[in-house]
């Protein structure tokens, strides 16, 4: 996985620079790429892209069938660079890039919200206005339910984590005890 992120960065870094040139392109980007990584995650494509029998154009032609017909001049160059280095494989890791340098362009962190029970709508709202607030910038928020937290929430922000949850204060106590 380190290795694909390796390998994935200055992919993804040439996207960016493609896609920042028109500020109404990045989304569309972000798109396709998130598009492009999921289709080269399924375990048929992966298959196709292994195969030694399929020649660069054929993949392109079949990857190209599968994303959709709606990529740009750019994007269909991108997968044509892609499959010429046989990094197809590392579109999930490109896209994952992709999307962080796009938030740290847009002034926006990803909140990854563990709660011990699940939230409703306007509870994860409310959480997330709080948590700009307190990071002054745009937050975006991924929920997920974690049972072994007995209660409250732990939230992660880049390297910064907030744990509000009866098993972070358990910890904490028992920490204390035995100082």
């Amino acid at each position: 996985m380190a290795e694909n992120v390796t390998l994935a960065r200055p992919y993804a870094e040439a996207a960016f620079q493609l896609a920042k040139a028109d500020p109404a392109a990045l989304s569309a980007w972000s798109q396709t790429l998130g598009r492009m990584a999921a289709v080269a995650s399924d375990a048929e494509m992966q298959e196709c892209i292994a195969n030694p029998q399929l020649d660069s154009g054929q993949l392109e032609k079949l990857f190209a069938g599968v994303v959709g017909d709606n990529l740009s001049a750019e994007q269909q160059n991108f997968v044509r660079v892609l499959i010429d280095n046989d990094r197809l494989g590392a579109l999930p890791e490109i896209a994952q890039l992709f999307n962080e340098l796009k938030n740290g362009h847009d002034g926006v962190k990803v909140a990854a919200v563990e709660s011990a029970f699940p939230m409703d709508d306007a509870a994860v709202k409310a959480l997330v206005v709080d948590i700009e607030r307190k990071f002054q910038c745009k937050i975006n928020a991924t929920v997920r339910v974690v049972p072994e937290l007995i209660g409250g929430v732990r939230i992660a922000v880049g390297d910064e984590v907030i744990d509000a949850s009866v098993r972070g204060k358990l910890a904490a106590m028992a920490s204390a005890l035995k100082s």
